[in-house]
């Protein structure tokens, strides 16, 4: 299977900006025109220094919205040129366990697909987070580089 890359044209969105731990928000609003694509593309652009190349984990705690989510940033880091994905079975990996398979396999970061303790479900939360090569969440200073894409 092959696919090829579309270059899409996009603009900020009114309250895109990840918080400490990423970005939460309902369902819903996810599932607008665009708006993981957008959120994902800057993840990719300032959580990594180098975007061609590199290596993600991506996992997530099963709730509503994460298997075509999963997809979705999968086809994105192959538009990316990033050479490696780790993915586990059907997406799901905890955020401890991304954070593992971020060290042990020396891997340039990972997404992590989850809204922590909000609910969960077609009318809840969602969220994307951004975890650094140490495993540990995106610091200030790379979150801050992450909202600059925007």
């Amino acid at each position: 299977m092959s696919y090829s890359s579309t270059t899409v044209s996009s603009s900020p969105i009114e309250g895109q900006k990840p918080g400490t731990s990423g970005l939460r928000k309902a369902v819903k609003v996810y599932l607008q025109k665009n708006y993981t694509e957008n959120f994902v593309q800057s993840l990719l652009e300032g959580g990594l220094s180098k975007i061609e190349g590199s290596s993600l984990v991506i996992g997530g705690d099963g709730r509503y919205y994460e298997k075509e989510a999963t997809l979705l940033i999968i086809k994105m880091c192959a538009a990316n040129e990033v050479s490696k994905v780790i993915v586990a079975q059907n997406g799901l990996m905890s955020t401890p366990s991304v954070s593992c398979v971020i060290r042990k396999y020396k891997t340039n970061g990972g997404i992590i697909l989850t809204a922590s303790h909000n609910p969960g479900g077609p009318d809840a939360d969602f969220g994307i987070k951004f975890n650094t090569e140490n495993g540990g969440p995106a610091p200030e200073n790379v979150a801050f580089i992450i909202i600059l894409q925007f």
